[in-house]
């Protein structure tokens, strides 16, 4: 499961990694949750580029008559996704890349659960592959998104069952244009390797998504 991320990192960063210019401020965001809105990267058929988005995190499949399905929908498993119908026809046609600086997963210790942080060694940022839908059955179009997981490598393992699928930055394109194959899809949905990643326990003032401040990183 991916139940919060954190993407605090320089804009231009950001423009650099994914070839694309951010329109506004990136203000930094330390325990993003979901029904908030993210920063989200796409394709866009009208010229082939990649396309910055905000989009609300809890897909809603575009045949869904109720929005709370969205708060059931924050992740799909990667081994269902391109079956499932909540998310297949997303899976087919259309795909999206989720910026982040770490993730959150929570281990049982004690007589409680213990937050820890999963992020690069150098801090870079690195992307979470996701799905978006776009629901016309308000008086106002609604984006929003999912993000996808596989099983745990060995750095997460030992948190969690599950971790989000990352893309790496040579794959991207494979990703994002909607016509790649199944097959080659299928490739990009493995545990991504560990190395270059890190974890390390938080406070537990992650838990409650009205902290949000750089001190939610602070190793304990």
């Amino acid at each position: 499961m991916c139940g919060r991320f954190a993407l605090a990192t320089d804009k231009k960063v950001l423009e650099l990694l994914y070839d694309l210019e951010l329109r506004g401020e990136l203000t930094p965001r330390y325990n993003i949750a979901p029904s908030q809105e993210i920063l989200a990267v796409r394709f866009s058929p009208e010229d082939g580029s990649r396309e910055p988005v905000r989009l609300k995190w809890g897909l809603v499949p575009f045949w869904s008559d109720d929005l709370a399905i969205g708060n059931r929908l924050i992740n799909a498993r990667a081994e269902t996704a391109p079956k499932k119908p909540s998310f297949r026809d997303a899976f087919k046609k259309r795909r999206l890349l989720i910026p982040a600086t770490g993730f959150y997963e929570w281990k049982q210790e004690g007589g409680g659960k213990q937050p820890y942080y999963i992020c690069r060694k150098d801090g870079s940022p690195f992307s979470l592959a996701g799905l978006w839908e776009r629901w016309d059955k308000g008086e106002q179009p609604l984006e929003t998104c999912t993000i996808l997981t596989t099983d745990p490598n060995d750095l997460v393992a030992p948190l969690h069952s599950r971790m989000p699928v990352i893309i790496s930055r040579e794959e991207y394109d494979r990703w994002l244009v909607p016509g790649t194959e199944a097959a080659d899809l299928n490739e990009l949905l493995r545990p991504y390797p560990p190395e270059e990643f890190t974890a390390y326990p938080v406070p537990r003032l992650v838990n409650n998504p009205v902290n949000d401040s750089s001190d939610l990183l602070k190793p304990q």
